[in-house]
């Protein structure tokens, strides 16, 4: 069963079952907050809820926190081919993930010590405009869902490091951030995955 993450949260998945863990995917999703319903008129005027096209990362650091790599929208698959991007969702429309980054471990390259998740709102929109945000972890071998951590902060910031993973000497961990940040594209944000970790 997979366990739900409060922010600043640290599990370890070796110690979850999961210690031989190879391939796992972070699926990170999001929907439009619904604004009030007010008739003909308000759908008319902007009154119902809008698309939504946040956008979700991974940087890849190593011991020193020196980014190695980033996957992206703009950059789908790591230049050593071990993490791919499933591609852009521009709506947040639909049940489930919106998008999903896949990363088979066994081929992550020694110098890799953090992963760290990051969402960011490429068009500008805030997280006002966001609800039920979250990130989860699945061993994609298994399709075992191993953590999820839930969003719950709102605010005027357009993006949000959500979640890293760390190697350590007993296996991988996971750590849930849920830390705000201000940036339209992963770069900008690459200063904040740096502080969490």
């Amino acid at each position: 069963m997979a366990i739900s993450l409060n922010k600043g949260q640290t599990i370890s998945l070796a110690k979850n079952g999961s210690s031989g863990l190879s391939k796992v995917f972070m699926g990170l999703g999001w929907d439009p907050i619904q604004k009030k319903k007010g008739g003909l008129l308000a759908s008319l005027f902007g009154g119902g809820g809008g698309d939504i096209d946040l956008d979700a990362s991974v940087i890849m650091l190593d011991a020193n926190k020196s980014a190695i790599d980033t996957v992206s929208f703009a950059q789908l698959k790591s230049k050593d081919g071990a993490i791919r991007h499933g591609g852009d969702n521009l709506t947040g429309e639909g049940e489930g993930d919106d998008e999903v980054i896949y990363v088979d471990l066994t081929q992550l390259p020694a110098a890799v010590s953090h992963l760290v998740f990051t969402v960011n709102s490429f068009r500008g929109q805030t997280f006002n405009e966001v609800e039920n945000a979250f990130s989860r972890l699945v061993d994609e071998t298994k399709n075992e869902e191993l953590c999820r951590y839930t969003l719950t902060d709102q605010g005027t910031h357009t993006g949000v490091i959500m979640a890293s993973m760390t190697k350590t000497a007993d296996g991988w961990t996971m750590t849930a951030h849920g830390k705000p940040c201000t940036g339209r594209t992963v770069k900008d944000l690459a200063q904040d995955a740096i502080s969490v970790i």
